[in-house]
């Protein structure tokens, strides 16, 4: 497939220009096409991995409807299904990684992905899967929403110690963007789980990796009141006021890490894309619902 898009675009364009009679009408077409394609402007493109979860609470599809409630047009490539309710989470089918792989690679190949957000995985093929992948495309931002493994029977065969080691080892020190909420991170720093460390501090353990920036949410940074707080490897940090969701916590930091991988792909740096990330998912984590006898969901739908 990348041979047959490098002959299309090694096309002469000044040889059309100057003559077109010289080649077939579906061969005007495609230049027209082309052309077009050039001078007609689109939505930045963020690429999400992640589960499907059918109740729309969290990662796939509803990432794909907060990035375009932001502006941008979500690629979206599945790693596995789950079946779910508002309630929680009873099964969790994973996809092959060599299919999402070919998936991946045929988006990529294909359209100027801006930035790329990473979702929750469940095991060790996908990972190093997908550490590949951030390797050949070291020039588009990652950002890596951070989670603990399922207790769930068909993750039983998989050491979740291993898969988050694994996750650590080979994806975390190609991030650009990690989003965790606090007491996973010092739940994992507890456990030995992040064995590199050679400090008390997690969030510094996460910069040995190699992450430049750790936005950490559910941070109490005074009395009675929690928020979300970025650590820089280098530079100046930053803390805001986040309201205590009425959702999972998983659903709000998905929320917030959709914001940054969408503002991300429009071009923006990092510490202004996470800034303004926090400032639009601190006002859409008002809109929430209640349509089951589970949790309350994040609304997205346009309010009239």
């Amino acid at each position: 497939m990348g041979e047959a898009r490098c002959s299309v675009a090694s096309i002469r364009m000044d040889a059309i220009v100057l003559n077109p009679g010289i080649f077939r009408a579906d061969t005007r077409e495609l230049y027209a096409a082309m052309v077009d394609a050039v001078q007609t402007p689109y939505p930045p493109l963020p690429l999400i991995f992640g589960p499907f979860d059918p109740s729309g609470a969290s990662n796939l599809p509803i990432d794909a409807v907060i990035c375009a409630e932001l502006g941008a047009h979500a690629l979206c490539v599945i790693t596995a299904i789950h079946v779910q309710d508002s309630a929680g989470l009873e099964s969790i089918q994973r996809v092959n990684a060599e299919l999402i792989d070919d998936q991946a690679r045929c988006l990529l190949e294909d359209m100027p992905v801006g930035a790329i957000k990473v979702g929750p995985l469940y095991d060790l093929e996908t990972i190093s899967m997908l550490a590949q992948i951030a390797a050949d495309y070291t020039e588009i931002p990652l950002v890596l929403h951070l989670s603990a493994p399922p207790d769930i029977g068909d993750l039983e065969e998989l050491d979740a110690e291993e898969t988050v080691s694994a996750l650590l080892e080979l994806l975390l020190p190609q991030a650009d963007v990690v989003i965790v909420e606090r007491s996973l991170l010092d739940r994992w720093h507890g456990a030995g789980t992040l064995t590199t460390s050679n400090t008390d501090d997690p969030v510094q353990a996460l910069h040995e990796y190699g992450v430049p920036y750790v936005l950490c949410s559910n941070v109490a940074i005074s009395s009675g009141m929690n928020g979300v707080v970025l650590y820089a490897k280098s530079g100046p940090g930053a803390r805001w006021n986040w309201p205590i969701p009425q959702v999972r916590i998983s659903d709000s930091d998905g929320m917030l890490a959709d914001a940054v991988v969408t503002l991300l792909a429009q071009g923006q740096v990092i510490p202004e894309a996470i800034r303004h990330a926090v400032i639009q998912a601190t006002s859409m984590l008002k809109h929430h619902f209640h349509p089951g006898m589970g949790q309350r969901m994040l609304l997205h739908t346009r309010q009239s």
